[in-house]
Formats: C-alpha cells, sequence, structure tokens
C-alpha cells in the first residue's frame, strides 16, 4: 500500500517525526524554500497586478525532482511546514511544483516537536491558509521591488554593493522627515523661575547636601504658567523681584516610580 507522504523544511526536523509516526508514513525535507522570484530580474510584473514570476533555483531542482516522485507514488500529502507565513508560504510552493492528482492533501500545523504535538497536529489537518501565503508573497514582492528599484541608488549615490529594503527603507523615511520637523522648527522664547530650597534640619543637626531640592515656579496667583506662561525676560524678572524675603513652605508631596 502506499505510503502517506509528510513533507517538512529541515531533514532533522524529519528523522525526529519519522520516528513519531512510524511506519505508514514516509517523511522528506523541502530545505526551505523550493520556489522563488528570479535573481537576474525584477520577477514581478507591476503593471498586472504585481504578479510574481516564480522560478525553481538550480540548488533545488534536485529537491524538486524528488518530491514529485515521491508525491506521484504516495496515497496522501501531508504539509508539516512551519506553523509561521514563511512555512505556509512553503508549504503552497511544494503544493505548486508537485501538482498532487487525485490525493487528498492535508496542511498539518505544530507547535513542538514532540509526539503528543504532532499526533494532535495529524488528528487535526486543515487546507493551506491563503491569507498567510499572500501576506508572505506580499512581504517577498515589496522587498524585491524596493530592493531592486533602491539599491541602484544607493551604487551611484553612496557606495557600491549596498542594498537597500524594506525596512531600511521605512527606517531612513523616519528618519528623513525628523530632520524636516527639526528643520522647520521656529524656536519660541520662554523662561522658568526656579529656587533651590531646603528642609529644615532637627535641632541641633547641620543642614547636609541631601536637604536640598530645587523647585520650579509652577502657577501664580492659582494661575498655571505651562511652558510658555513667561515668555520674557520681564515676565520672569518681575516674578524674581517680588520673592526676596518671600516665605516658603512645602504644601504636598508626591512620590511616583517612572522608568526610563
Amino acid at each position: 500500500m502506499p505510503a502517506k507522504l509528510v513533507i517538512v523544511e529541515s531533514p532533522a526536523k524529519a528523522r525526529t517525526i519519522r520516528r513519531y509516526l512510524g511506519s505508514g508514513y514516509e517523511v522528506q525535507a523541502s530545505l526551505g524554500h523550493v520556489r522563488d522570484l528570479p535573481k537576474s530580474e525584477l520577477g514581478v510584473d507591476v503593471e498586472a497586478g504585481f504578479a510574481p514570476a516564480y522560478t525553481v533555483p538550480k540548488a533545488k531542482a534536485r529537491v524538486v525532482k524528488e518530491l514529485r516522485q515521491q508525491v506521484r507514488s504516495a496515497s496522501e500529502v501531508y504539509l508539516a511546514t512551519d506553523p509561521d507565513r514563511e512555512g505556509e508560504a512553503i508549504a503552497w510552493h511544494v503544493l505548486q511544483v508537485t501538482q498532487p492528482k487525485g490525493i487528498p492533501v492535508h496542511r498539518v500545523v505544530f507547535h513542538e516537536v514532540t509526539a503528543p504535538a504532532i499526533g494532535e497536529a495529524f488528528r487535526h489537518p486543515r487546507a493551506i491558509d491563503m491569507q498567510l501565503v499572500n501576506a508572505q508573497q506580499a512581504r517577498r514582492i515589496l522587498d524585491r521591488l524596493v530592493g531592486y528599484r533602491i539599491s541602484p541608488l544607493l551604487w551611484d549615490k553612496v557606495r557600491r554593493g549596498l542594498s537597500a529594503g524594506r525596512v531600511q527603507s521605512v527606517a531612513v523615511r523616519l528618519v528623513v522627515e525628523r530632520e524636516r520637523e527639526i528643520a522647520a522648527f521656529q524656536p519660541q522664547e520662554y523662561w522658568t523661575v526656579e529656587a533651590d530650597l531646603s528642609k529644615v534640619p532637627p535641632p541641633g543637626q547641620e543642614r547636609k547636601p541631601e536637604d536640598i531640592f530645587r523647585a520650579v515656579l509652577f502657577s501664580v496667583n492659582g494661575r498655571k504658567l505651562g511652558k510658555f506662561g513667561l515668555k520674557t525676560h520681564d515676565d520672569a524678572q518681575a516674578i524674581v523681584d517680588d520673592l526676596p524675603g518671600a516665605a516658603y513652605r512645602v504644601l504636598s508631596v508626591k512620590k511616583k516610580q517612572v522608568r526610563r
């Protein structure tokens, strides 16, 4: 009777899963992706809805040939690649290159390589999640568009051999936008009034340096100043002129923890 074929990504995982599943199952590794965009060209038809043109790399030709042969002789196919969008896309690509005909195809997902987890996954197979597949395809296509369109600009303006990607491009944009904000900043004058105060030491003891603390003027006659409450030197000086001989007292103390 033909064996059930299980396809995973790594040979090490294949050997372990083979032990757990026992007889009746054949486990084969895809060694990662079996298809990708061509290296020598853009490989994305921008005018046709950004359609990708996948090819089988030369390094994967032998693996794909073996997978096709084993799929043709299998009674069922279980795609057990990693449980993320990359693994989902690999499972879909394996399905596209092997084209199983007349046999059931299942997608199984497990988050740990243990007998209970694998047994549970094989008891509850599902179909390939095309939303995850399309998410991976969008990321890959965006990588290619950004890399192939922006990298030559870096070669011309910075240094040859540099490569640009979607993450670097976003980071550069954030830096540029922040620099534009800094360049467009309009300085605005404001003043603060501060006083160094001290706790009154107990009778017979001298004042210690740690007893001194700095207080910042917060309000005047019950009116909160805010950051731009004192806009000129004259505004601040008028308050300072009223302070000599003033009596200071602490109304309340608030303590809180902050993270920096």
